[in-house]
C-alpha cells in the first residue's frame, strides 16, 4: 500500500501521453497533484472517463455556481462517510464562495449551514437523491422550483450526488488520501508573489 492508496500508483513518466498531459494541467494550476489524479491513472481508460464525465457536470454552465456544485459534492461525500472528496472539494468550496467556513459546516450539517434557503433546497434534494433517491417525486421537483432551479438543474444536482456517490466509494475502496494542501486552501491568505 502506497501513502496515497491500497493499489499500486504508478509513475508519471510510465503513464500514457494523454494522461501525463492532464495531469501536468492540474499540477500547473493548483502547483500540486491532487491524489485522487494520480490514484485513478492506475486504471488509464477508466480515468479518462471518470474525468471525462466529472468535467461534464462540473464544469458546464448552468444555474449553478461552481460554489454551488461543490457543495453538493461536499454534502454528499460527508453523507458518504468520504474523507477524501470532503476535504478535496471542501477546499474549493472555501475558495469559490470565499468563506473559510462553510464547507466545514456544509460536511458536518448542512441544514445548520450559512446557506441561502435556495443552497438548503438544492442540497435537500441532493441527500434525497444520494440516500433515498427512489424516493424522488413531483414534490421534490416542486420544491426545487419554488427556489428558481429548473428541472434541468434538478438533473445536474442529482447527477454530481449520483456520480459522486460513485467517486466516494472508489475512493474509499482505495484508501485515497487527500493531499495536506487541501486542508489550508481557502482557509488561510495565499502568499502574494
Amino acid at each position: 500500500m502506497s501513502e496515497i492508496s491500497r493499489f499500486p500508483v504508478p509513475r508519471l513518466e510510465d503513464l500514457p501521453q494523454d494522461l501525463r498531459e492532464r495531469i501536468a494541467l492540474v499540477q500547473e494550476k493548483a502547483g500540486f497533484i491532487p491524489n485522487v489524479f494520480l490514484v485513478l491513472a492506475h486504471r488509464p481508460d477508466e480515468f479518462r472517463a471518470f474525468f471525462a464525465y466529472h468535467d461534464a457536470l462540473m464544469l458546464k454552465e448552468g444555474g449553478l455556481s461552481k460554489g454551488e456544485r461543490e457543495m453538493i459534492v461536499v454534502a454528499t461525500s460527508a453523507a458518504n462517510d468520504c474523507h477524501y472528496c470532503v476535504i478535496a472539494h471542501g477546499a474549493l468550496v472555501r475558495i469559490y464562495e470565499k468563506n473559510p467556513l462553510l464547507a466545514d459546516q456544509v460536511a458536518v450539517n448542512y441544514r445548520r449551514a450559512d446557506l441561502t434557503a435556495r443552497q438548503r433546497a438544492m442540497l435537500d434534494f441532493a441527500l434525497k437523491t444520494t440516500l433515498r433517491s427512489a424516493e424522488i417525486d413531483e414534490t421534490d421537483f416542486a420544491a426545487l422550483r419554488a427556489h428558481g432551479f429548473t428541472d434541468e438543474d434538478a438533473w445536474d444536482i442529482a447527477a454530481i450526488a449520483a456520480f459522486f456517490g460513485m467517486s466516494n466509494r472508489l475512493a474509499n475502496l482505495t484508501a485515497m488520501r487527500p493531499n495536506d494542501e487541501f486542508y489550508l486552501m481557502g482557509r488561510v491568505p495565499r502568499p502574494k508573489g
